[in-house]
């Protein structure tokens, strides 16, 4: 029976994707929502029912097909479910319902609504299909499904060229990263002689250039430096967009791949310590920019980046279950505070600046509260949020594998409690510059009010010994990954419980509030990380401008002309043989007379 639940989690969004999309927009509002939310809501509620019946989720392989067989090589579609797929799946499946009910207001007077929702559940059924894939050839669909999808839904709103670039930035630079995952597979296929997962990680061959090639693949999906480019621009989506991709699917998909693999990068140290240095990397570089946005929506998206960053800064130093657990939470209130803050530019005119609001905890104190519950989760407030165990635990990791990595992941807590904070007390403090209109309605509310309840509590599945010897979590994904990293000294779970309220009160000397406006910082280094400390402006000297000069000068293009002058020769040709059908019976003899005495001295030559 669960085999046949797994098939209909992924069946319910797939199908509902296809009555929405082929009815071309003539649904009802009302129905295309029941249509969309529900298909999700169905796959919640029987993944529910297979996590609580599971009695052994790594015994569970349903096949499907053979998909090709040939001499030394096959691979079929199948799912799997192991402890990892079970928790991907759930948060999958939950988030992306309460996203989808949370659409269905958002978007009700959108003309395109059953587009948007064709869209939403084919995303939510791509997704899955790369969660539950027993090979990696299948899983590389889903990865590819997710990829287009998110090119779709960037690009919703087509009518501005802008939104547009954004998707086709996206898709371009993400597409670099599934060639280089490609031939990482291509690669494992020849040295396995397979790529089903269960033979792979038996015995993972020792293969540095795969190992690197699909950290490229990982890299790019989950938006890190150096092609982390992409991930703001996909702010031009709606916002239940931005949730979806940012909170609980696409950018979460590169961690997963590691996780999912992760012998093959274990043994691989060289692989293993460039993981923990891009996440490094990433999370400073975007909390630094996190700091000095104007728009609600691009801080959040670069504390998506940030947050991604100390998951591979986790994966890279050994502690997966860490890795995994801040997967869980940042699914919960990063979708809540996308949520937070379509609510609240759904409400100031759809403005998104935030110098443009103000004094808005008053005039929207639940929105507000949902919003303040998000951030102290994604500060990590000590004991009260989901945010704070699972940072904890990362944090302890980090302190195991090199204290250098601890005290750079210990800085960017500060920074991420600072922006956060910073934005709170701009948006919800001080004078009012919009005033606010309409309410937000329940589809909105509802979710808003689940995840907001999830982001304060959801992280008691697994804490510190120090505050209570509970191991959900952990103990879940023991078999995987075996026993998770030993806690370290007490100093450690005080440092990182302090550091965030130091943030916080640095926010609050900062930006608490005043009667005269704040006004964004224009110093040379607030513009450079602003831009996202001039990536953009780099790839576009190196590798955009020489790209389109060429263009310029290949105007003509050289191997369309080969093709066309192939193509006039054989006109040509043909005309000149056609001269020879003049219909002349005279003519017609005298080239058989020919002919014959050619063969004749032909046949006579010695």
């Amino acid at each position: 029976m669960d085999a046949l639940f797994l098939k209909l989690i992924v069946a319910f969004p797939l199908l509902a994707a296809a009555i929405l999309l082929l009815s071309a927009g003539r649904m009802p509002a009302r129905a295309t929502c029941v249509i969309g939310a529900g298909s999700v809501g169905l796959s919640a509620l029987m993944a529910a029912r297979v996590a609580t019946h599971a009695t052994s989720p790594a015994s569970l392989h349903v096949p499907l097909w053979s998909w090709m067989r040939v001499e030394g090589f096959s691979t079929r579609i199948a799912f799997t479910l192991d402890p990892l797929s079970l928790v991907m799946m759930l948060v999958v499946t939950f988030v992306g319902f309460l996203i989808l009910l949370y659409a269905c207001g958002y978007m009700r007077d959108d003309p395109d609504i059953a587009r948007f929702f064709g869209y939403m559940t084919l995303f939510v059924a791509a997704m899955l299909v790369l969660v539950f894939s027993s090979d990696l050839l299948s899983l590389y669909i889903g990865w590819e499904g997710v990829g287009i999808c998110s090119y779709l839904l960037i690009g919703f709103w087509h009518i501005d060229s802008a939104n547009v670039a954004a998707a086709r930035k996206a898709f371009i630079v993400t597409r670099i990263g599934d060639a280089a995952m490609l031939c990482g597979l291509l690669l494992l296929a020849t040295r396995a002689g397979t790529l089903e997962i269960a033979p792979l990680l038996a015995a993972p061959p020792a293969s540095a250039t795969a190992a690197f090639l699909l950290l490229g693949g990982a890299v790019a999906k989950s938006a890190q430096a150096p092609l982390q480019t992409w991930l703001p621009d996909a702010m031009a989506g709606p916002t239940p967009v931005s949730a979806l991709i940012h909170a609980a699917t696409m950018v979460t998909a590169g961690v997963y791949l590691i996780a999912r693999l992760h012998p093959l990068f274990a043994a691989v140290p060289a692989a293993m310590a460039t993981v923990a240095l891009i996440g490094l990397v990433t999370l400073l570089l975007a909390a630094g920019s996190a700091l000095v946005q104007t728009d609600i929506k691009r801080i959040l998206a670069y504390s998506t980046m940030s947050q991604i960053g100390y998951m591979f800064l986790a994966l890279g130093a050994g502690a997966w279950q860490a890795a995994i657990f801040h997967l869980v939470t940042h699914a919960v209130f990063k979708a809540l505070l996308f949520m937070a803050a379509g609510a609240v530019i759904l409400r100031v005119h759809h403005r998104q600046d935030i110098y443009q609001m103000g004094g808005l905890a008053r005039a929207m104190p639940g929105v507000f509260a949902a919003f303040l519950a998000g951030a102290a989760a994604l500060a990590g407030l000590p004991l009260l949020t989901a945010g704070f165990y699972s940072k904890e635990m990362i944090l302890q990791g980090a302190w195991h594998a090199n204290p250098l990595l601890w005290a750079g992941a210990l800085l960017g807590a500060l920074a991420t409690a600072v922006y956060i904070f910073r934005c709170i007390f701009i948006v919800f403090f001080g004078p009012r510059h919009t005033d606010p209109t309409g309410r937000t309605g329940a589809t909105m509310a509802l979710p808003l009010l689940c995840l907001g309840i999830l982001a304060l509590v959801g992280g008691w599945i697994d804490m510190p010994d120090a505050i209570a010897p509970v191991h959900l979590l952990s103990r879940l994904l023991s078999p995987l990954f075996g026993a998770p990293t030993a806690e370290g000294p007490s100093w450690l779970l005080w440092t990182g419980s302090l550091v965030p309220l130091a943030g916080v009160g640095l926010a609050w000397l900062l930006w608490r509030p005043r009667i005269r406006a704040f006004t964004p910082p224009e110093d040379a280094v607030a513009r450079l990380a602003r831009t996202g400390w001039g990536f953009d402006t780099l790839y576009d000297t190196l590798v955009v401008r020489p790209f389109v000069a060429l263009g310029r000068l290949n105007q003509t293009d050289i191997c369309d002309r080969l093709s066309d002058a192939t193509a006039a020769t054989a006109r040509a040709g043909g005309r000149m043989l056609g001269r020879m059908q003049s219909g002349q019976v005279r003519r017609y003899a005298g080239w058989i007379a020919a002919g014959t005495i050619a063969a004749l001295c032909l046949g006579a030559w010695p």
